[in-house]
């Protein structure tokens, strides 16, 4: 068994996503997640090796057929209608199947949506998602037209319509953002996920950047925990109390059962539900990497 967390740059039209949702199946949909301000859904998806890499991209065509990134206006940085596509590993002895489902994928969907398909991550030498991102689809298109980044899958051209796709296979990673309270800026949003960054001297493997979410005139501070076994939520939250006030706390995904240990009870959560958000109470404790 293995996962994929396929990232779409849409969050507002529900026809939408219900299209891609069946486009994915048969693979197992164990949760989608959507949001207005990033314009963005986070697909989890489980199916078998061998199986998965078509309908990946099945839903990746299915996609280029709704998604317009021409009017996409959501913060989260994005180069692709279908962003990233992610396989995921949940066991160690996986590792070699979920990369050779992750190049499968590439291929299948370079070739079926005529769209430029980057490695990035354990595949690509560790070329960071940041990298590929920088400038937006703008800027990687620039850096295509002049030679600076090739895609290792799919045609040297760019659409500005659909953009590019970005593959690869990991373990477990934990999506978690957190709303500051009403009092907070963007500017200081952007201070902390500075300081947190792993880049910055902050938590080893986190990823983070500050945003506004005009929905809720807020500002957040979104973040990718790479080793959760290692950096527990709880600790990622103490980090960021330590600097501003938290007015909630979000997990885009699901989340191994270590990483929400020890989670502080008066940080409110939204839409969390252990049942439906715990990797191991969602697909068995047997073999889950990680897991203590």
């Amino acid at each position: 068994m293995l996962m994929a967390v396929p990232n779409v740059s849409e969050g507002v039209s529900k026809a939408t996503l219900d299209a891609i949702c069946e486009a994915f199946e048969p693979a197992r949909v164990l949760d989608i997640h959507s949001d207005v301000d990033h314009n963005r859904a986070v697909f989890t998806l489980a199916s078998e090796q061998g199986r998965l890499a078509a309908e990946l991209a099945n839903g990746t065509f299915v996609a280029h057929q709704h998604v317009s990134l021409e009017h996409n206006s959501g913060v989260h940085p994005h180069v692709g209608a279908v962003d990233v596509v992610p396989v995921v590993y949940l066991r160690p002895e996986d590792r070699g199947a979920a990369c050779a489902e992750a190049l499968v994928t590439a291929h299948l969907i370079a070739e079926r949506c005529a769209t430029p398909v980057f490695l990035y991550g354990e595949l690509a030498g560790g070329r960071e998602r940041a990298e590929l991102r920088e400038g937006g689809l703008h800027g990687l298109a620039a850096r295509m037209a002049d030679g600076q980044h090739s895609p290792d899958f799919g045609p040297k051209s760019i659409s500005h319509e659909v953009g590019a796709t970005l593959v690869s296979a990991r373990p477990p990673m934990v999506a978690f953002n957190l709303v500051l309270s009403e009092t907070e800026s963007l500017e200081r949003s952007k201070q902390i996920a500075a300081e947190l960054r792993e880049s910055g001297g902050g938590l080893p493997g986190v990823r983070a950047i500050g945003l506004w979410l005009d929905g809720q005139a807020r500002a957040q501070v979104s973040c990718n925990i790479h080793d959760p076994f290692a950096v527990p939520l709880a600790e990622v939250v103490a980090f960021v109390r330590e600097r501003a006030a938290v007015e909630s706390s979000e997990l885009v995904g699901l989340a191994p059962r270590a990483a929400i240990e020890g989670f502080p009870e008066d940080v409110r959560w939204l839409d969390f539900d252990p049942a439906r958000h715990v990797v191991e109470n969602v697909l068995g404790d047997e073999g889950v990497y990680g897991s203590r």
